[in-house]
């Protein structure tokens, strides 16, 4: 693999410890795939270097590579992506392992927002349940045992025993439900 050479020490020394945590996170790859993507990043920089007309090469470079992003996250779905295909066509049992485990974490992590976010969507759904439909909706108990929660048809013989506490309650669980989901992705994209 070729690498840019810059005039500037500073330039250089930026350009190389990017390049190198490039190198970091393609490592899982074969020599071809990792050379295809260290190519298509050069690229990259090379033609930003190139149609920039600032003499500051160095604040040049920097706002390069701050539109690419960290190599440590823009490369994951690229990585597992290429590993996939790698394991499709080779059969090599660790390359399968290796792309199941790339892909299967970030599709773990999107199958829980998937969940969060429709149990918040469930709850405010609730709340224009209740106000539409107040004596179907809510928590209902038939005989001193849960008999339903939601909206539900059937209400002979249960007892609905939140009323339209439901409302308030279901604002606030929807609530907690929206700041996890908040803080959840901004760990995840701040990792």
């Amino acid at each position: 693999m070729n690498r840019l050479s810059f005039e500037s020490n500073i330039t250089q020394r930026i350009y190389d410890d990017y390049m190198r945590r490039v190198e970091k996170n393609t490592s899982l790859l074969s020599a071809a795939d990792c050379n295809e993507l260290i190519m298509e990043i050069n690229s990259h920089i090379h033609e930003g270097t190139i149609q920039s007309k600032d003499m500051n090469k160095d604040g040049v470079l920097l706002d390069i590579l701050e539109r690419l992003g960290p190599p440590e996250e823009f490369l994951k779905p690229l990585v597992a992506r290429k590993k996939l295909n790698q394991a499709v066509t080779t059969f090599k049992p660790s390359h399968i392992f290796q792309a199941l485990r790339l892909n299967l974490t970030n599709g773990f992590i999107y199958s829980i927002f998937g969940l969060l976010y429709l149990f918040l969507g469930s709850f405010l759904l609730l709340i224009l349940a209740k106000i539409i439909s107040p004596s179907h909706t809510g928590l209902f108990y038939t005989n001193g045992e849960f008999g339903g929660f939601g909206f539900v048809r059937e209400t002979t013989g249960q007892v609905e025993v939140l009323g339209y506490w439901i409302i308030p309650i279901s604002m606030a669980v929807a609530f907690i439900l929206y700041v996890c989901i908040t803080l959840i992705l901004r760990l995840k994209t701040h990792k």
